[in-house]
């Protein structure tokens, strides 16, 4: 007989969300939006398919959305047109630049990133058989910066990544904090990739994301993806010094060659027609929001601890005292009330008492797995 706990050997987002795609249940697991497109987008998209459009794009990206994000990012910084890329989704923007570090970096070398750690961060370097650190926060979430640069001294680490909002725990950091890493980024030579996905989805205020200080050591990647309720669409993109960017065009040409011609084209019409989406993404963050807080005061009362979190698509919780076990938690979960999370494991061994619930699903989805958690609980 199988043994239900047995544990995958890949990601363990997949292996969860794969249970609901195959079997039914709530999508508590994979980053999937419940909601909808804009509508003004997907009008778009229909409109256009008859357009000469469906061969390659340049690669580099459309040229009308390149010209878009240079007028966007340019009040911040004085961008040129070639530090833009246009990639194939947030996720080709952070593998190609690990490929283009492998090549440059002498070795060995080492990436870190924050725990509990996204699994990209975590398992890229892997790939590239390189040396991966995970650093943790001290007890309220801050950072302590000599105890990190040590770490990196020690670990000899080159790239760090940095999502704020973070992911699975939503994280934002400060502008002094910014300052901090960035300090350190120039005395340790140190590489920054700005993964900044749910930059736009904060609850309160708006995370500071160092652009005006924009220098070779500094990467930047986004998406359009979470922003917009299309991750399928696969629209990203990577800002790069041009210390840089032409090496890393470079093996694009090679890797990803180009994101979709019809749906770069989609976006573009609709950034240009829609103040680059500004009312969606207001409504989005609002329901992100409201599906924390109320995810959460749920939870609370079934004994989970709830950190406080600032930005993004997640609950990042401590399971009850009598739970120690964030993977059994998960299948029994599952296999009992049809209700798929992430064990906490995934992102780092010190929170195997953890899970992550994705909260961008409509508040009738929310309020059905929060029935149905509640009910495993009785």
């Amino acid at each position: 007989m199988q043994n239900k706990y047995q544990k995958p050997t890949g990601s363990y987002i997949s292996f969860m969300s794969n249970k609901v795609k195959s079997q039914g249940g709530i999508n508590l697991a994979q980053g999937i939006p419940g909601f909808d497109p804009p509508k003004e987008l997907t009008d778009i998209l229909s409109s256009i398919t008859n357009e000469k459009i469906h061969q390659y794009a340049p690669g580099n990206g459309n040229n009308e959305l390149l010209d878009l994000l240079l007028e966007k990012y340019q009040a911040e910084f004085p961008f040129a047109k070639d530090d833009f890329l246009i990639t194939q989704g947030g996720t080709e923007a952070l593998s190609l630049l690990y490929t283009y570090f492998n090549k440059i970096l002498p070795k060995p070398f080492s990436a870190l990133a924050f725990d509990p750690v996204y699994e990209s961060y975590k398992y890229l370097p892997g790939i590239f058989n390189t040396d991966f650190v995970s650093f943790s926060f001290e007890d309220d979430f801050s950072i302590d910066f000599e105890k990190l640069k040590k770490t990196c001294i020690e670990n000899n680490v080159k790239i760090i990544f940095l999502g704020s909002p973070g992911n699975p725990f939503g994280k934002v950091w400060s502008r002094k904090e910014i300052n901090n890493l960035l300090e350190l980024s120039i005395s340790e030579n140190v590489y920054i990739i700005l993964d900044a996905v749910y930059k736009e989805l904060y609850y309160d205020q708006k995370p500071y994301v160092p652009i005006d200080q924009f220098n070779s050591n500094i990467f930047y990647t986004n998406s359009f993806s979470k922003l917009f309720s299309i991750t399928g669409w696969r629209i990203g993109y990577l800002i790069a010094h041009q210390d840089h960017m032409q090496q890393i065009k470079s093996i694009h040409d090679y890797t990803g060659l180009c994101a979709s011609s019809i749906l770069q084209q989609t976006v573009v019409e609709y950034l240009r027609k829609h103040d680059f989406g500004i009312d969606y993404v207001s409504s989005l963050r609002n329901k992100l929001k409201d599906s924390f807080y109320h995810l959460s005061t749920e939870l609370k009362k079934l004994g989970f601890e709830i950190p406080e979190t600032k930005g993004g698509y997640f609950v990042w919780a401590k399971l009850p005292e009598k739970y120690s076990d964030g993977f059994k938690f998960a299948i029994d979960l599952y296999d009992q009330e049809k209700v798929a999370v992430i064990p906490g494991e995934h992102f780092s061994d010190k929170t195997k008492n953890y899970v992550r619930l994705n909260i961008a699903r409509e508040k009738s989805e929310i309020d059905e797995g929060i029935k149905r958690i509640r009910r495993f609980f009785e």
